[in-house]
């Protein structure tokens, strides 16, 4: 006889632009539920175009949870208070007997609460975040990263030199508990992989791995339908009023400034968001005296093509994210089979194809009935739900391996970063060049000077081979 889970768990995922909000709000009418949002942009308050939030018309009177609730000074919700938060919400949702239905982008805050004790790439500490501030945090990233190479150099060596937010966060982590983030991810690694494993899919209810049975949506559609659809969203976050947004946040940081004599750190937070930096530059071209609207109106046209390759870029990341992360995860969960890949690449058969499969399935797994096979559901679920890659990078620090092209000047943090790069057209033709300059007559600095402009010309494309 079918058993119906016991607290069970709705989780929705996928890249931006592709309807995860709008399934969230039909399975939640149907099934009587409620929504807890997992996108980190849309916990601050007001600026609903650059946050990309739901209109109260388009939350056609579900209540959702988690939105607004973060000031813009603040900075972004740590993993660990994000669970906190959203397992507080869960819980209340599940007491007065409706469904809690997980959505977002932010798919690390998502996987980290799905998992019990698995907080993804963020070690599983209570840090306290209003405690004093650590100076040294507000340091170029290349003071910092020196820095954390005294105190962690494993975890210096995990992170390219770009990667300024991950670089603060693994020195935060040793500068407020006196612990090294890498010993803290080791003792973590040994209490996941000293939890017991089914061999087989399960029911999720009996999996110690996963925090409720759950059932997870993957919204996906087609790169070459979704992205001209993200292209033509910035266009309409423009006629909705992005720019009076952008606005808002210009104000708000000069009136904050100036009150508090504290500086914003804008490499975090809202300040990251896409819409925001891509325009800034345009918004204080506009506050200029004499304007001109040649120069204005190069600005517009950069900032959006900004804004549209940094859309297009994000989802990618999303999606990669699913592919490696997610799905290992629960492939080692023994609960693969309870994802479901939704097709929304054409949109005037959304209802058949997105909602009414989601009502089926939902209903199915809500009843305790067997769910059909994931890959059954569209035309390319069985290979994007087969993992790109076998192994999780953050789980396996032995992959870990800094490295500098000397000809390129391009960073590689892994193996496979590495194999990529010197495989690339633009490596082989920087080191080409080299060669090239090396067997020239001349005087060593005129070959050396004429090397250099080489490679210069070169590095651009050398840093784009990396994935």
């Amino acid at each position: 006889m079918a058993q119906a889970p016991a607290k069970p768990l709705v989780a929705i995922v996928g890249a931006t632009g592709t309807g995860k909000s709008d399934l969230a709000v039909d399975i939640a009418r149907k099934f009587n539920g409620e929504i807890i949002n997992g996108d980190a942009m849309q916990l601050y308050r007001g600026l609903p175009i650059i946050t990309n939030k739901l209109t109260q018309e388009e939350m056609r009177g579900v209540p959702h949870h988690l939105l607004g609730c973060v000031g813009l000074e603040e900075a972004t919700w740590t993993v660990g208070k994000f669970v906190g938060e959203a397992l507080d919400v869960i819980g209340d949702i599940q007491r007065r007997g409706k469904l809690p239905i997980l959505v977002g982008g932010t798919h690390y805050y998502t996987q980290s609460l799905l998992f019990q004790d698995a907080l993804a790439d963020e070690p599983t500490l209570n840090l306290n975040e209003n405690s004093e501030p650590l100076p040294i945090l507000e340091a170029p990233t290349d003071v910092i990263l020196a820095r954390l190479r005294e105190v962690d150099p494993v975890m210096a060596d995990r992170w390219h030199p770009n990667e300024r937010r991950k670089i603060q966060r693994s020195l935060e982590i040793y500068l407020r508990t006196g612990k090294p983030a890498s010993q803290v991810y080791d003792e973590q690694r040994i209490r996941q992989d000293g939890s017991p494993r089914l061999a087989q899919d399960g029911p999720a209810s009996t999996h110690p791995g996963l925090r409720f049975p759950t059932l997870v949506f993957w919204v996906h559609a087609n790169k070459d339908v979704l992205h001209p659809r993200l292209d033509g969203r910035v266009e309409k976050m423009l006629n909705k009023g992005l720019l009076s947004e952008v606005q808002e946040l210009c104000d708000f940081q000069k009136s904050y400034e100036s009150r508090t004599d504290t500086k914003i750190d804008q490499s975090r937070g809202i300040w990251v968001s896409i819409g925001y930096k891509e325009f800034r530059d345009y918004q204080d071209a506009l506050a200029q005296v004499p304007q001109v609207p040649s120069e204005l109106a190069k600005l517009m046209t950069a900032s959006v093509e900004k804004t549209q390759a940094a859309t297009r870029q994000y989802a990618n990341r999303q999606i990669k994210w699913i592919r490696i992360k997610l799905l290992n995860a629960l492939l080692s969960a023994g609960q693969k089979s309870n994802i479901f890949l939704l097709d929304g690449s054409n949109l005037s058969k959304w209802e058949d194809e997105v909602t009414q499969t989601a009502a089926t399935v939902t209903e199915r797994f809500l009843s305790g009935q067997t769910l059909p096979e994931p890959s059954t559901l569209s035309s390319f679920a069985a290979e994007m739900l087969t993992p790109k890659r076998a192994y999780d990078l953050a789980k396996r620090p032995d992959l870990w391996q800094k490295r500098v092209c000397e000809t390129c000047g391009t960073v590689a943090v892994t193996e496979n970063d590495w194999t990529l790069h010197t495989k690339s057209r633009a490596h082989r033709k920087a080191v080409g060049a080299r060669k090239k300059r090396e067997n020239t007559q001349g005087t060593p600095q005129e070959n050396q000077k004429a090397l250099q402009a080489d490679t210069d010309d070169m590095r651009e494309g050398c840093a784009e081979s990396l994935p």
